[in-house]
């Protein structure tokens, strides 16, 4: 039977024509993070210019991640998805034209991966506020669980390992031709969806939901009827965000809501100190742990890299098996902080499966983690501000993450690098239950129970307080 809930999604379909678009364009972002890597080397280019290239593609992405979100929110989203793989299609083929014909050059890589992180950019917002309106809203935790599996497995593992086939055997520009395929698939795929998608049953139209009026010790429950609702039509014309409306005012009224939500503020605030502290350690410093400590190489530094991905993919698809957890926000903060304690003592390890136990709870956790974060997004925030939210979220985890890793290496300069992992092992858990607390999490996941009569019958006859 939990086998069974984590596949209920494919029973929409236009579920399964965005999952299986995601699925092709996200092998394709793994395929092109190494073909990119290796046209630049083709290229004559090193360090700095590959840099150069990757940062491009960064700045696209936090650049524009927040105009994503309120795109999101005023324009049909099934039309952003297809402009962004229409914009992908168009930027990988024209760059595999210019290399098959020995003509491109390093800046029209760095301006090719600009328009792909802008792309991301869009993307996503549109696709977290997309799904609410395709499924149920039973269904969401399973749709989060697929994507949490096919993420790590196709972006981290199966893409890049079928673009550095291509790269030995033919050419970095063979590499990034199998790229423009995976867009040029995905964006047929999308086509596909229909112009009209019903929406979830599960979600309470925006102008029902007033959490973010309300204080803190006395929220009222979330007033969405997940069982109750008939579906209505999504118009390919907004119609909750006024016509008048300015993008800095659809802006602030993000932020307004996430600053008067306690829960969402609090866990932003968590993702933030996590990234700071976690992300530089592991992706800068991770690699000398495994030189200095353990006598490794790159291929042990990508085993545990790869631990880590597969025990993220199992725990998301895991956490899709099953109902959300009555106790939804003391399970996901909790599992988070705690999964980071591990870190702790990676600088006192010496044995290759020690370390790769500890990647692998960190990966099990942030799986379960990021599933319930998602779930949680889609059903509690508003749908008029569910663009805006996600990018406030996305834009929350990258922007501190440049930051971490251009703080690691100075820092270990000076630091000890065991003393290094061992603060940031101990802050993210400490912080995890500081926000817990300050926001007041288990009596609002009280308040606001989104377990439904259909996922688990016991819960037909749980209220929240107020009723």
């Amino acid at each position: 039977m939990a086998a069974l809930r984590a596949l209920r999604p494919f029973a929409h379909r236009e579920f399964r024509v965005l999952i299986s678009a995601l699925s092709i364009s996200i092998f394709g972002s793994g395929m092109w993070a190494v073909a990119m890597v290796y046209e630049v080397i083709h290229l004559g280019g090193g360090p700095l210019e590959l840099s150069l290239v990757a940062t491009a593609a960064s700045v696209g992405l936090v650049g524009f991640v927040l105009a994503g979100g309120i795109a999101a929110d005023r324009f049909p989203q099934r039309l952003l998805i297809i402009a962004v793989e229409g914009a992908n299609l168009a930027v990988i083929g024209t760059i595999t034209l210019l290399a098959m014909l020995n003509v491109l050059q390093l800046w029209h890589l760095a301006i090719g991966a600009f328009v792909l992180g802008v792309g991301q950019a869009f993307f996503f917002p549109a696709y977290s506020a997309m799904l609410p309106r395709i499924l149920p809203a039973e269904d969401l935790l399973a749709a989060n669980g697929l994507e949490g599996t096919v993420r790590p497995i196709l972006q981290q593992a199966a893409g890049p390992a079928i673009a550095g086939i291509l790269v030995a055997i033919l050419s970095p520009a063979h590499a990034v031709a199998g790229v423009a395929v995976c867009h040029f698939l995905a964006f047929g795929i999308v086509n596909l969806l229909s112009r009209q998608a019903p929406n979830g049953p599960g979600t309470a139209e925006p102008d029902t939901q007033a959490p973010d009026t309300q204080a803190p010790d006395t929220q009222a429950p979330d007033t969405q009827a997940p069982d109750t609702q008939t579906p209505a039509l999504e118009s390919q014309t907004p119609s909750r965000v006024p016509a008048k409306s300015s993008l800095f005012k659809d802006l602030r009224e993000g932020f307004s809501y996430t600053i008067r939500t306690p829960w969402l503020l609090w866990t932003l605030i968590w993702a933030c100190l996590s990234v700071l502290f976690l992300i530089g350690p592991i992706e800068v410093l991770l690699p000398f742990v495994v030189r200095d400590q353990l006598g490794g190489d790159s291929r042990m530094f990508g085993f545990l890299l790869a631990v880590m991905g597969v025990g993220s993919a199992l725990a998301a698809l895991a956490t899709a098996s099953f109902p959300l957890p009555r106790r939804y926000l003391t399970v996901m903060v909790v599992t988070w902080g705690l999964g980071s304690l591990p870190v702790a003592a990676i600088g006192f390890m010496d044995s290759v499966w020690m370390l790769a136990a500890a990647m692998l709870i960190f990966g099990v956790t942030e799986g379960v983690g990021v599933v319930i974060w998602g779930t949680l997004l889609q059903r509690r925030v508003p749908r008029h501000l569910l663009g805006r939210i996600s990018s406030l979220d996305f834009f929350v985890s990258l922007a501190l993450m440049p930051v971490s890793m251009a703080l690691a290496g100075p820092v270990a300069e000076v630091v000890p690098i065991w003393l290094i992992f061992f603060i940031a092992g101990l802050v993210c858990p400490i912080m995890a239950f500081v926000a817990l607390f300050a926001a007041r999490m288990m009596t609002d996941e009280l308040r606001n129970p989104l377990t439904s009569a259909a996922e688990d019958p016991e819960s037909a006859d749980a209220q929240p307080d107020s009723v």
